[in-house]
């Protein structure tokens, strides 16, 4: 069956005409087995509005391809199709998958360290000029992945919503909003382009009951999360993050958000990165979700102490992100007022643990139309994104290097024991992002002159 040319994890598509009586989003099923061999992979497909059916599919493996639609609706049931899948091209590594009990990989093999960063609602203004900025600004950064919201808050009143209408509270809840969802996935490509990992958050505590979308029932969130899936799961760069602050949704319990992430489990052909997302009052506690449930596949943690990490590694056998730990700003809530050497520290005990960290900045006074990148991207004003980007230089220049982080600490000297063998010493300047290197090669122990001088560290590298 002859068919068009589709890279290795890039998508697929096959649209079909059928139905538009009744409320075809429930009314009609659809959906498509794909074939490679003696290998079957089903995919949900989705209607897109006016007629229009669509599946969509991300393929792993080259060679030809087969399809054949499944349908509750006869003219769409048991219609063939096919492609031929080539291999990646430059710069397509495949989706992010877990390597180990610490780290990430592309599928392709090629290491992935996350340095992510949070927009939570830079797409849902639909403001064309704020969203390209924010895309050159992600261009010129250090961030490859983002977390992003699809539903709306209380204090939100957006052009257009996932489900139709604009009253509050009355939202056609059995219907989606194909073009709030074209658009949404246009921009999720946007960023693959970039080679920025799409970390989309289903559900969030923030509606307040004002829309209607944080206490949707059961079957309410299955059908929401379902055709979230079938539009969005064929793209490689997606990470699917069940909820933000799941613990300050007073609608839902713990049995709820484990059933909505089995279902993300079971419902992803792909099995995309999962995860959740705890609340925290600033400096009192936290409520960090049980991470060795199967469904969940890396630990995404809110904490404002990244000295943790350890613990939560040695505790759950699975990567620690630490997606918010407090955003750089002047804004009045002390989850986004730290400063910049505050979060850079924080970003630097987090990687030494073996973990890694998030970023976000707060300072909507400096953007002429009041846009905080936090909440609706723009530009970077702040200044721990360069050292986020020296650091992220110096974990992929030296992935076999192991350092040692001094901190706030002024010490005089400090004295570091070594490991067996013969190593090259580098003192960091986490903050003035200069490397110097110490005589050597050392032995045993090195002495290492901070004189009295703050956010230092110690990278230690084998000795050739």
């Amino acid at each position: 069956m002859t068919g068009p040319n589709v890279e290795m994890w890039d998508v697929y598509e096959l649209t079909l005409n059928g139905p538009q009586d009744g409320n075809p989003y429930q009314d009609v099923r659809f959906g498509a087995e794909f074939r490679h061999g003696h290998r079957v992979v089903p995919a949900d497909g989705f209607y897109d509005g006016d007629g229009v059916y669509r599946v969509r599919f991300m393929p792993d493996r080259t060679g030809d391809w087969t399809c054949t639609t499944r349908s509750s609706a006869a003219g769409l049931d048991g219609v063939e199709a096919g492609f031929t899948c080539t291999p990646a091209g430059p710069g397509n590594h495949g989706p992010v998958r877990v390597s180990g009990p610490r780290h990430f990989r592309y599928a392709d093999g090629s290491p992935y360290l996350p340095f992510g960063t949070t927009c939570y609602h830079w797409t849902h203004d639909e403001d064309e000029k704020l969203e390209e900025q924010t895309l050159r600004s992600l261009a010129t950064s250090p961030f490859n992945k983002v977390r992003m919201c699809l539903l709306p808050t209380q204090a939100m009143d957006p052009p257009r919503l996932p489900f139709p209408g604009r009253t509050p509270g009355a939202l056609d809840k059995t219907r989606f909003d194909p073009v709030f969802f074209t658009h949404f996935e246009q921009r999720v490509r946007d960023l693959r382009e970039l080679g920025v990992e799409a970390d989309i958050v289903l559900f969030h505590p923030y509606d307040r009951g004002h829309w209607g979308v944080d206490d949707m029932t059961p079957d309410e969130d299955a059908f929401f999360v379902r055709y979230a899936l079938a539009r969005l799961a064929a793209y490689r760069n997606v990470w699917w993050s069940i909820a933000n602050e799941y613990d300050f949704n007073n609608a839902k319990t713990v049995e709820d958000w484990d059933r909505i992430g089995r279902l993300v489990q079971r419902a992803d052909p792909y099995q995309h990165l999962r995860s959740i997302h705890n609340g925290t009052r600033m400096y009192e506690y936290e409520r960090i979700y049980d991470f060795g449930k199967p469904w969940t596949t890396h630990q995404s943690i809110q904490h404002w102490d990244a000295t943790f990490t350890s613990g939560w590694l040695a505790a759950c056998p699975k990567p620690v992100v630490l997606d918010e730990i407090g955003y750089e700003g002047k804004i009045g809530r002390r989850w986004g007022n730290i400063t910049p050497r505050a979060l850079l520290r924080q970003f630097w005990h987090g990687m030494v643990a073996g973990g890694y960290v998030g970023h976000g900045e707060c300072y909507p006074e400096q953007d002429p139309d009041g846009a905080a990148w936090v909440s609706r991207g723009g530009r970077l004003h702040g200044d721990t994104a360069p050292r986020i980007a020296f650091l992220r230089g110096l974990w992929e220049e030296g992935p076999e290097d192991t350092f040692v982080y001094f901190g706030d600490r002024q010490h005089a000297h400090r004295d570091i024991d070594l490991p067996d063998g013969s190593w090259d010493a580098h003192l960091v300047d986490t903050w003035e992002m200069t490397v110097t290197p110490l005589p050597g090669p050392h032995r045993d122990r090195v002495r290492v002159p901070l004189d009295h001088r703050p956010d230092l560290a110690l990278r230690l590298r084998k000795a050739t």
